[in-house]
């Protein structure tokens, strides 16, 4: 991944010196002053794109980010503070930190609607605040002074751009971490992240502290571009239509950002000119935004799809193997996970009544029945997602209860779902990193050619239902967990590829070390890759043993296949 974020960062940096090279020789003054405002902007719309765009959260009060690092800029500025703007923006941007994670905090209990009204309201708050007091060098005309070498419009012009490529380069190294991975997770599945042992607390907070950072550097460089601010600047409305322009252009693309920001300060302009007036510009982002939302696409991420069918054509191949399989983990003898007496309210309804289960260390147990016998209940219980039950779990002799999913990851519970929730965004070898932790290239290569799966640069968005199947695996297997519980992995594969995953299955425990339970459907997985099984039945327990015992008993026959007791016994 190294590799890719170093091609995306020089690419992004090219790109932006080609683009900046031209503005600067080819138009005109006028022309150069307002783009250096679309670049200005188009880095309060990364800011904006890196928490809504990539986390997947609403934050309506962006503006009032970009307004605190631009009235620190002013006051800096005012007294004369050593180091100059570069120094006064990026320290009106750490100021703007802490009202990030404050605001950020609401995140982590709420979500969608609920706390889009949050930001609102602080937006809001931020409005009235600002009213009664007035910028830092408003009253006596003070211009906050730019850089010496950047003090004319031109000049200015390449200071924020060069602001700007650093910004969007940083990103793109950060977007290819772990942490960026993590940010992507959260957005698509918040349980699927806790589940790869993600800290969504720690996710949604560094992304509204970092998004709140370069949004404070934006409303200093606009305090450099206009000389004085007022209130207006950084009002509730100009939050709502960044928010909007964002939804619309794809402000996390670095040129879904540079749209953005000529979306907002050109199209005005073209409005005066046809002596429209300034109000239709937001009904048109309103429009917009709505348009993304519903069809699910911005418009970066549709230029990104034209670009790769255009383009030439790359076929998706399973990767080579590099070498031997990943050396074995060795993991504790015995008992890997013990279920004792485990019982399952919801009001009125016993969901789980006194299941006890026993998962050795190097097996692979299967835990099949009936849909709604209580199978899922079961894995929420043992993967923390399930807080209020009556009995105890133990993970090599160790109860769990009172340890959170993300913590119960991490000490080594994995988990896959029964539909695919990885992040269409990432890439193969950035989702296995995500889910396992750092991985060797060759440990990758070689555990991705076991599976049977595309190369670590694969888009997950380019790949079939089946194969995301088969990454969720990986994923939980690459970690070298004591203990993976795989919920139904087969679903979405064809009858031939899911006997091949059973051997897979099956190999687990002597290649990672890992003990399995399998929660499965299909007989033919089940028979091929456990050891003993457990059937579950109205949430209790029925029968258990080797597979050919077990699945031959006329009650689970009866259960289970819908055969009568009867009829089995004739």
């Amino acid at each position: 991944m190294k590799h890719a974020s170093f091609r995306a960062a020089v690419t992004t940096a090219l790109s932006l010196a080609v683009l900046g090279a031209i503005i600067l020789l080819l138009l005109p003054k006028y022309w150069v002053f307002l783009l250096t405002a679309v670049f200005i902007v188009g880095i309060a719309l990364q800011s904006l794109g890196l928490v809504t765009g990539r986390t997947g959260m609403i934050s309506l009060c962006q503006m009032s980010f970009a307004g605190v690092g631009a009235w620190v800029t002013g006051y800096l500025n005012l007294i004369e503070a050593p180091g100059g703007l570069a120094v006064w923006m990026l320290v009106g941007g750490l100021a703007a930190v802490p009202v990030g994670v404050a605001i950020g905090l609401p995140a982590l209990r709420l979500r969608g609607i609920n706390l889009a009204i949050v930001t609102l309201g602080f937006a809001a708050a931020f409005d009235t605040v600002l009213a009664t007091i007035t910028f830092p060098g408003q009253t006596s005309f003070t211009q906050v002074a730019r850089p010496d070498a950047f003090a004319t419009d031109r000049g200015y012009f390449l200071f924020v751009l060069l602001v700007y490529g650093i910004i969007a380069v940083a990103l793109e190294f950060l977007s290819r971490s772990r942490l960026g991975a993590s940010w992507l997770a959260v957005r698509h599945s918040e349980r699927a992240a806790a589940a790869n042992g993600i800290s969504i607390p720690r996710a949604k907070l560094s992304a509204f502290a970092i998004s709140a950072f370069i949004s404070g550097i934006s409303g200093g460089l606009l305090a450099g571009y206009l000389g004085t601010l007022v209130s207006e600047n950084f009002s509730m409305m100009q939050s709502l239509a960044l928010f909007a322009v964002s939804t619309m252009a794809g402000a996390h693309f670095t040129l879904g950002a540079i749209a953005g920001g000529m979306m907002i300060v050109l199209f005005p302009e073209l409005l005066r000119r046809l002596n429209l007036p300034q109000d239709v510009g937001n009904v048109f982002f309103a429009i917009g935004a709505v348009q993304a939302l519903s069809s699910g696409e911005t418009i970066a991420e549709t230029w990104t799809r034209l670009a790769r069918k255009l383009g030439p054509k790359r076929k998706v191949e399973a990767a080579v193997a590099a070498g031997a399989l990943p050396e074995k983990t060795a993991h504790p003898t015995g008992t890997a996970l013990e279920v004792r007496d485990v019982t399952v309210r919801y009001g009125a309804v016993t969901a789980l009544s006194g299941v006890n289960l026993t998962v050795p260390a190097g097996t692979v147990v299967g835990l099949v029945g009936p849909n709604g016998a209580g199978k899922s209940t079961l894995v929420d219980a043992i993967a923390g997602f399930l807080y209020r039950y009556d009995g105890s779990i133990l993970l090599n002799g160790k109860p769990l209860e009172g340890l959170s999913a993300t913590s119960r990851a991490n000490i080594g519970i994995r988990r896959t779902w029964q539909t695919t929730r990885i992040a269409p965004e990432l890439r193969v070898g950035e989702y296995i990193r995500l889910a396992a932790g750092p991985i060797s290239a060759t440990e990758l290569e070689s555990l991705l050619a076991w599976f049977g799966c595309p190369g670590p640069d694969t888009p997950i968005g380019t790949v079939d239902v089946g194969t995301r199947r088969l990454l969720d695996v990986a994923g939980a297997v690459a970690s070298r967990a004591p203990v993976i519980l795989l919920d139904e992995p087969a679903a979405g594969v064809s009858y031939d590829e899911a006997l091949k995953l059973g051997e897979r299955i099956a190999a687990i425990p002597a290649t990672f070390g890992s003990a399995v339970l399998l929660i499965e459907h299909d007989m033919d997985l089940v028979r091929r890759a456990c050891s003993a099984i457990t059937v579950f039945d109205f949430g209790r327990v029925i029968a258990n043993g080797a597979p050919g015992d077990v699945l031959d008993m006329p009650v689970v026959q009866k259960a289970y296949m819908g055969i009568e007791f009867e009829e089995a016994a004739a």
